[in-house]
């Protein structure tokens, strides 16, 4: 086999890898929700309750995201990603025999924790063990991988849970990151971080190393684009929990469509988004300004949330816009973790994508407080305006990191 093929070939296979992974883990975003009819009548349970569960989830995750990946830099991805896995069927397990309140909450934060180690972990992995002219690829199939395990979350649990009940349906979603942990141990040669791989004298040199540079492992948090960074997943996250939370009910409220419609528009704007990161993983691979990219798309997004906010549309033109809503927002997705990657400190890969990526934790935390309140408050057209102008200074935030980091390119090249 030449050295081009099985190179393509140890690509595919850690990207494939990867991406299940993170597939598992946006499966647990949604491992509550889709059971609320249930939880609620079976612990008679009122909505604000069932909502503070998922934004414990989300606190703990956004913690624990910036924690881990110092651990990331420490110990190794490999290690920390099987270990976030295994704390999510932990946390399913633990779900499906809860027998009050204080359980279910326990479950969701530990679910929380495992979900933390994903980010900073699969990509250390993905920019060590994948080619540079295919990370465009990468964080495509990444990113969808992340939408399908939205997807599939609803229909898994509320299937099961209909056929039999919630707690069974709890348990075989537990079986999901128990088969995951295992196929990736089986390849984990595959995943073996490249700064380990050598073992032996490189090991206790790498070792003496990150000793002597200890002092200095919170440089990263002096680098402006890192913060910026930061702000870009809190702000876009802000948008996306309003999409999530409150698009089918807004829709409603400002077209008076019917609920199987709304949720229509919602499942249109998630497939348009995994489209939209394949076109973005190609465009992503054939530019370094990423920024312009993430610019283009989300002003294109964010013109159309507006649009659907006017209520001057056909109700099933407002279910196609919000397909291009996604459509646009998945495009900007690869260039976004490829803007990550160049604003990176060297060596600081987990820290840097543990810390900005909280930010979308975050974000997803705090969104539906805000946009529930204007729902509440009988103003739908303003969670599309919040939607749209949310992406909006997304664009700003991402022009200012890829500005920062051409810059220093340049100092460097010069140097």
């Amino acid at each position: 086999m030449s050295t081009a093929a099985s190179s393509f070939r140890s690509d595919a296979q850690v990207i494939t890898l990867v991406g299940i992974a993170h597939g598992v883990s946006h499966f647990f975003h949604l491992i509550l929700a889709p059971l609320f009819p249930w939880l609620k009548d079976a612990f008679s349970l009122s909505y604000a309750e069932l909502g503070f569960l998922m934004t414990m989830f989300f606190v703990v995750s956004g913690i624990g995201q910036a924690l881990a990946g110092f651990v990331v830099d420490r110990i190794g991805a490999r290690t920390v990603l099987f270990a976030g896995i295994g704390l999510l069927a932990l946390s399913a397990i633990v779900l499906s025999q809860a027998g009050n309140y204080a359980m279910l909450l326990a479950g969701s934060m530990l679910a929380g924790l495992g979900n933390s180690v994903f980010h900073p972990a699969d990509f250390t992995l993905l920019n060590q063990r994948v080619s540079q002219p295919r990370l465009g690829h990468a964080f495509s199939v990444h990113g969808i991988s992340g939408n399908l395990g939205w997807a599939a979350a609803p229909v898994f649990l509320a299937t099961i849970a209909g056929l039999y009940d919630w707690r069974t349906a709890l348990l075989a979603a537990s079986l999901l990151p128990l088969a995951v942990l295992a196929l990736l141990y089986v390849h984990r040669d595959l995943l073996q971080d490249s700064a380990l791989k050598a073992g032996g004298a490189n090991a206790v040199a790498d070792s003496a190393a990150r000793h002597a540079g200890r002092a200095q492992q919170f440089d990263f948090v002096r680098v402006p684009a890192v913060w910026m960074c930061f702000a870009f997943f809190f702000i876009t996250a802000m948008a996306l929990g309003g999409i999530q939370s409150f698009s089918s009910a807004g829709l409603r409220s400002l077209y008076g469509m019917s609920l199987p419609l709304a949720t229509a528009g919602f499942t249109a704007y998630m497939l348009a988004s995994a489209g939209g990161m394949v076109w973005g993983g190609f465009i992503a691979s054939k530019t370094t300004r990423h920024e312009r990219t993430i610019a283009i798309a989300f002003a294109a997004s964010g013109v159309t949330a507006l649009l659907i906010a006017a209520g001057i549309v056909p109700a099933l033109v407002a279910v196609l816009l919000m397909g291009a809503v996604g459509f646009g927002s998945g495009v900007a997705g690869p260039s976004r973790d490829l803007l990550i990657r160049a604003a990176a400190p060297k060596n600081a890969t987990g820290r840097v994508y543990g810390v900005v990526y909280s930010g979308l934790d975050i974000g997803l935390a705090v969104s539906p407080v805000l946009f529930g309140a204007l729902m509440d408050g009988g103003h739908p057209s303003w969670v599309f305006i919040c939607i749209g102008a949310f992406q909006t200074l997304a664009i700003l935030t991402a022009i200012s990191v890829g500005t920062n980091t051409a810059k220093k390119g340049v100092k460097a090249q010069a140097a």
